[in-house]
């Protein structure tokens, strides 16, 4: 009597399926259960730089991954290699974390940026702040970056004042710093983070500006 199962790679393909509907499914619970909702459209970008700010909380990478979920877009985000090793390894690869080896010359701008070219796709999540305290001057790592691997800069966004968070314009690099930052500044200026006080300036030290 023939099996009436479905083949190895058809019932893998369920398997994923299932568990995407699920993950989203969680997501959306979790955005609808905080008092939150989307906004934005998703970004088009097949592969990009995101920025996520406001960041002074350990919530906003829940809310982040929450929203990423929500607008079908797996993020990913560079994490030294000992963050990957038993026991939580998997887990942090799973939530899309991508090992960088901070002894290699050239450093993670030049990393991530070749990540970056050589991928079909990558969104890859670069911390700004690069802290949840108040810091007086973004990191302009995410920036060179973008510049580097010619990709644009997303805006992703928290505002805890409104209950809203997504993804805003995608920014191209072009060079002119002053300028590509006066309109990033421009769009964080009314998103509020669960600690204001520790939310600085968008803006670059002056040697980064050029």
């Amino acid at each position: 009597m023939r099996s009436s199962a479905p083949p190895p790679i058809f019932a893998k393909r369920s398997e994923r399926w299932e568990g995407e509907v699920l993950k989203k499914l969680l997501a959306r619970w979790f955005i609808r259960l905080a008092g939150w909702e989307p906004a934005g459209t998703r970004p088009t970008a097949s592969r990009c730089v995101l920025i996520a700010a406001p960041h002074t909380s350990n919530w906003d990478l829940a809310f982040l991954l929450a929203f990423a979920t929500h607008f079908d877009l797996k993020i990913s985000w560079m994490g030294k290699n000992a963050l990957f090793r038993p026991p939580l390894g998997w887990l942090i690869r799973h939530t899309g974390g991508i090992p960088i080896d901070r002894s290699k010359r050239g450093g993670m701008v030049e990393q991530a940026a070749h990540m970056l070219k050589n991928a079909h796709q990558l969104m890859l999540v670069v911390p700004a702040e690069g802290t949840r305290a108040h810091v007086d001057y973004w990191k302009s790592g995410f920036y060179h970056i973008a510049r580097a691997a010619n990709v644009p800069i997303v805006l992703g966004y928290l505002d805890y004042g409104r209950r809203r968070g997504g993804f805003g314009p995608a920014i191209e690099a072009t060079g002119n710093v002053r300028a590509d930052m006066d309109k990033i500044r421009q769009f964080y200026a009314d998103k509020t983070a669960k600690y204001p006080e520790d939310f600085g300036d968008v803006r670059l030290k002056e040697e980064d500006v050029g």
